[in-house]
């Protein structure tokens, strides 16, 4: 229909956002994963397959410098020790051996990684303030010998951007990750030596554990608590006279100056690798609350089904049976454009076993035979209301208005009733209390996949949600499809509203917060006419959605209300909110960090978590199948429905809620029917025994 809302646009400006936020997201986590978990970074070295040079392994000291005249070798003169500490900085024992180096009036040189130096820059700084020396240790660790030419520059050029960045500093120092003695330097770790010093690097190694200090050497630490004690130690040693560092002892240049354009770089390394962190940790959180609420979730809605099933087979003895509702009743069906569904619509409801109807079809400006066609069948319990076009709400009121009877039943277009449907959906309304009722609604239309995946939301989300509904009292929604209403309760909350493109979903919580209550009826089964095409169902999904949420804000307050309508609003709108909004808001981002954990976490562990879900899910949309006496052969296409059918609603929720953010108004987005809801008529019932509500 078109109503108030057709000359309104959607919003487009938010896609480019997205499109721009979510790969920036990415690359941030991208990043993250390549230096916190080492990607193409070698841990291990590979044997040496030749010595390294006479003149290094033989040669004078453990600091190594390749210039025009060769291979050069230093070691520190007698009586002088330069620590050297590797690794960091860290956060609990970098500050530990910065005061003990303090007590003692000792400098040492430490040789940093450039992912650790991008995380504690305030460490990086106290260091340098401190007056001890900073080397490049690489970026994450990885065994230059063993990585690739695009790794072994990254390693060395993203430490020099972290120092820069945290001290402004650019080292001349290098000591290469597992290696110690200049012997070390040997194969595949000599040829990546050889290159470092042709970046200028001086390479700095460690005099062997047997050489004394009085001889003077090179000690080599990592930030350890046994290190910590060796430290210790080797400071209360007399035949030391100087602690200093390796560029003091050996007078060596350790910095060369630093550009603008080198502090820039930094800068923007340390803000990225802040934000990867954060936004990392942040995700691990997420992805473990939205996780427990998923599986709460599934756990929920077993527990009521199955509550919900015991409810309708408990029989108390002595226990009043609630009488049969044999009333006349009023059927609305509007109808805009339906020529193709009208009439399979309205015989089915002739066919109705209900002793008494009263058939309103309201034609809403058709520009096509829908009038002719409705006006065609002769059947006296059929009326037809020709209209201008005013959109559906306008459409039942004015159907309304012509009711003969205090039962109204409004039913869509291009719903198929079963026979006993409507005597079935009325029966509830036996109790005074209850002024609504909701029905059934199966897919009709199961030919191909993305019907098969409605069928299966139909089932798993709508209905099994519909039946924890009506156990916790808080029914969100009487579909459009099939509900029935006391006539009585219409009026008094002023008939159907057109402030929201919901208006089902409006009605319903406008019946709770009047104090009426709303059950569902699962064996009233009507088969509707789903979107075959990706665009017909974003058309339909997205003014679902907005309509929601148009919804959920108008009755906001019943969530401060008593009784029946503070009941529905503390449940049924939070019930909404939590896993129809926030949820899907979050899934692009946590489906982002889902695919990180699989490129850079444990693959094995993130596919079992995936799996496992799946499984959790699987069992609960068995059960539901089986509840609405369905096969659950169709369970085999869930796991597709995941990975391609639920991103498409969760960008429509995503859509929704910019609208409405930006203030836009969304016309109304009618699909185009073909008359196939009837192919699954006469199919399976749901399961239930004798109900005795």
């Amino acid at each position: 229909m078109k109503g108030r809302h057709k000359q309104s646009r959607d919003p487009r400006g938010h896609w480019l956002l997205l499109i721009l936020v979510l790969p920036a997201m990415f690359a941030v986590l991208l990043f993250e994963g390549w230096t916190d978990h080492e990607v193409d970074a070698a841990k291990t070295r590979s044997p040496c397959t030749s010595p390294a040079p006479d003149a290094v392994a033989e040669g004078n000291g453990p600091v190594v410098g390749i210039n025009r005249n060769g291979i050069q070798t230093g070691s520190m003169p007698a009586r002088t020790v330069a620590l050297t500490f590797d690794g960091g900085p860290d956060p609990v024992w970098t500050p530990r051996l910065l005061d003990l180096l303090r007590r003692h009036q000792a400098r040492a040189t430490f040789f940093l990684y450039g992912s650790q130096a991008a995380r504690h820059p305030e460490l990086v700084r106290r260091i340098r303030a401190e007056g001890h020396e900073i080397g490049s240790h690489t970026y994450t660790g990885a065994v230059l010998g063993e990585a690739s030419p695009i790794r072994f520059s990254t390693e060395l050029d993203l430490t020099q951007t972290a120092l820069a960045g945290a001290a402004d500093v650019h080292t001349t120092l290098l000591r290469m990750p597992r290696t110690t003695s200049p012997d070390t330097l040997c194969g595949r770790e000599w040829k990546a030596a050889s290159q470092a010093a042709a970046r200028g690097y001086v390479l700095v190694a460690a005099d062997k554990g047997s050489r004394k200090p009085a001889q003077g050497l090179v000690r080599q630490f990592s930030q350890t608590d046994i290190a910590y004690q060796e430290t210790k130690k080797l400071l209360d040693n007399r035949s030391v006279e100087r602690f200093t560092t390796v560029s003091d002892g050996l007078d060596l240049t350790p910095y060369t100056p630093v550009s603008t354009v080198e502090r820039w770089q930094g800068t923007a390394l340390l803000w990225t690798t802040s934000l990867g962190r954060t936004f990392s940790n942040t995700m691990t959180w997420i992805l473990g609350i939205a996780g427990g609420l998923g599986v709460l979730r599934l756990g929920l809605l077993a527990l009521f089904a199955r509550a919900h099933v015991r409810r309708l087979e408990r029989f108390r003895p002595g226990a009043p049976w609630m009488r049969q509702v044999t009333e006349p009743v009023t059927v609305l069906v509007p109808a805009y454009n339906e020529e193709a569904g009208i009439e399979s619509t309205v015989l089915s409801l002739l066919d109705s076993t209900h002793p008494d109807l009263q058939i309103v079809v309201i034609d809403d400006g058709s520009t096509d035979r829908t009038a002719e066609i409705a006006a065609s069948i002769s059947d006296p319990r059929v009326e037809v209301i020709r209209k201008p076009n005013g959109g559906k709400a306008a459409a039942l009121n004015a159907g309304l208005a012509v009711a003969r009877h205090d039962i109204v039943v409004m039913v869509d277009a291009d719903t198929v009733f079963e026979p006993d449907a409507v005597h079935q959906l009325v029966q509830p309304l036996a109790h005074p209390a209850v002024g609504a009722v909701s029905g059934n609604t199966k897919v009709g239309n199961r030919r191909g996949l993305l019907a098969k995946w409605q069928h299966l939301e139909y089932c798993f989300g709508f209905n099994l949600d519909r039946r924890m509904f009506e156990v916790l009292e808080c029914m969100t929604t009487v579909p459009g499809a099939i509900g029935a209403f006391r006539r009585d309760a219409l009026l008094a909350v002023g008939g159907v509203s057109d402030d929201t493109l919901a208006e089902d979903t409006d009605l319903t919580m406008a019946l709770w917060r009047a104090g009426w209550r709303v059950l569902y009826e699962e064996s009233a089964v009507a088969w509707t006419e789903v979107p075959t095409s990706l665009r017909q169902l974003w058309r339909q999904r997205y003014r679902w959605c907005y309509g929601t949420i148009q919804s959920m804000w108008k009755h906001r307050r019943a969530v401060l209300d008593t009784g029946t309508a503070g009941r529905f609003g503390r449940r049924g709108l939070t019930y909404i909110a939590l896993f129809q909004v926030v949820l899907p808001l979050l899934a692009p981002v946590i489906d982002v960090y889902a695919l990180y954990g699989v490129l850079f976490l444990d693959p094995l562990t993130s596919a079992g978590v995936w799996f496992a879900f799946l499984g959790l899910q699987m069992v609960s949309a068995g059960y539901a199948l089986r509840l609405d006496g369905e096969r659950r052969w169709s369970l085999w296409s869930m796991p597709f429905q995941i990975i391609a059918y639920r991103q498409l609603m969760y960008l429509v929720v995503i859509q929704s809620v910019v609208a409405l953010l930006l203030g836009s108004r969304l016309k109304w987005q009618r699909m185009k029917r073909s008359g196939t809801a009837a192919e699954q008529i006469g199919g399976p019932a749901p399961y239930k025994s004798v109900p005795t509500r």
